[in-house]
């Protein structure tokens, strides 16, 4: 196949000093994600109606599932090594802040504007051919959930140069505040019922979980017997965490209406990334050696090349098979979610939901790797940040209401439009330049 022998030729280029386990964590943990939504997610076909549900409420016995498909830490960490490398390479080439930040959003925020734009375009053509709003809502708001974690993600990137030098700095210093801040805002949170502070903690515990990336770029983790023991220190945290305190069980969604631990996040979630963290860098230099043949290396090249748009239309495509189905009489849809049949059905539906992702992917997966041209000036910090603002507010609202939801009237016409507006203040909105090598 041509795209597999495009990838192999980069892969055979790679620089030796290069950390591939970095990028095959990367392309792992969002491809965890992706198998786990598709899991949990259940439509139901019964007596000529469509019934959408969450495994994790029909079946409470599989909420300890999610302990293995919550890998966003991971990404964090990842995030958090790959900044710090991109932030030293900037300094060594004297770039500066607004260079830096011009050419990490690009890549993230311009994959995501598709999808953004592309879900308006649905919403209005559905409402048109007589759709209720309410599957329209639904179905957005499903869709667009994958975006919530690019509008934290982006913003931590903003700060990534200030909490870097806050790193070097202080070094474990840095990390250990966000910890106690977490804390101390899930204590206001469950004992002084200060529950809009919890809203916060997607910053101090998303930080924290960031941190731990610097401290692995930096070298600081060398030692295996200390990182089991951080890994079990950990599990243990997280153990004590949710059966002996108020934390719920499930790592991932809401399976209880007033309760969950990542809306807001919790410090479950750093007790989470620190038993990740221990355990895959304790298998570093393994996988490392492995990671040296080039069929696998290839692999995760691939994969990696379009990660960001398999992340983000995962859903969709789950969401127009159901359509599809639905329309075709509930084809494949009648089998009660939970029962032994089901669950072998996964396998086919998973493997049929990964075909159709795949050429969507191939499609849309150059905006990612495209860049801004050499010389186009990248706008000032200000505005940079200013739009990349408006825009994270934006995905936010619509990652939480979708298009036609929402406690105030138009308010998916004003999200959108932060969207749009945020990106063009950001110089995201026109068109991009070439593609990176």
């Amino acid at each position: 196949m041509q795209i597999w022998s495009q990838a192999s030729k980069l892969a055979a280029q790679t620089p030796a000093e290069r950390n591939r386990y970095v990028d095959f964590l990367r392309s792992v943990s969002i491809l965890v994600v992706i198998v786990g939504h598709w899991t949990i997610a259940t439509a139901y076909f019964s007596g000529g109606s469509l019934h959408f549900g969450h495994l994790l409420q029909s079946e409470p016995q599989t909420q300890w599932l999610t302990w293995l498909f919550q890998v966003m830490p991971i990404f964090f960490i990842v995030g958090g090594y790959s900044n710090g490398v991109s932030l030293e390479s900037a300094r060594r080439k004297g770039t500066d802040y607004g260079g830096w930040l011009a050419a990490r959003l690009n890549r993230l925020v311009a994959p995501l504007l598709v999808l953004i734009i592309a879900w308006a375009v649905f919403a209005v053509t559905m409402l048109l051919f007589g759709a209720e709003r309410e599957t329209i809502q639904y179905a957005s708001q499903a869709s667009l959930i994958p975006t919530w974690f690019l509008a934290i993600y982006i913003m931590v990137v903003i700060l990534a140069p200030l909490t870097y030098a806050f790193w070097r700095r202080f070094g474990f210093f840095s990390f250990w505040a966000f910890v106690v801040v977490a804390v101390l805002v899930d204590y206001a949170f469950f004992v002084a019922k200060l529950e809009w502070l919890g809203w916060t903690n997607y910053f101090w515990v998303w930080l924290a979980v960031h941190h731990l990336g610097f401290a692995w770029r930096d070298g600081r983790f060398d030692n295996h017997g200390k990182l089991l023991a951080y890994a079990a220190l950990g599990l243990v945290s997280l153990w004590v965490l949710i059966f002996k305190g108020p934390y719920p069980l499930a790592m991932v969604g809401s399976p209880d209406p007033g309760l969950s631990n990542t809306l807001p996040p919790k410090i479950t979630l750093l007790a989470l990334g620190i038993f990740q963290f221990g355990l895959l860098l304790a298998l570093e230099n393994p996988m490392r050696r492995a990671l040296n043949g080039l069929r696998l290396w290839t692999a995760t090249v691939l994969i990696n090349s379009m990660i960001m748009t398999v992340y983000l239309w995962h859903i969709t495509v789950m969401i127009v098979l159901i359509g599809l189905l639905y329309l075709a009489g509930g084809l494949g849809l009648d089998i009660e979610p939970g029962t032994e049949t089901w669950w072998y059905s996964r396998i086919v539906w998973i493997l049929v939901l990964l075909l159709l992702l795949l050429p969507v992917a191939l499609l849309l997966s150059p905006l990612e790797r495209a860049s801004r041209g050499r010389d186009s000036a990248p706008p000032s910090p200000v505005r940079q940040v200013a739009g990349a603002m408006m825009l994270c507010l934006g995905i936010a609202l619509l990652a939480m209401y979708g298009y036609g939801g929402g406690p105030i009237e138009r308010l998916d016409l004003m999200s959108f439009a932060l969207v749009v507006v945020g990106a063009g203040v950001s110089g995201l909105l026109p068109s991009f330049g070439k593609k990176s090598q």
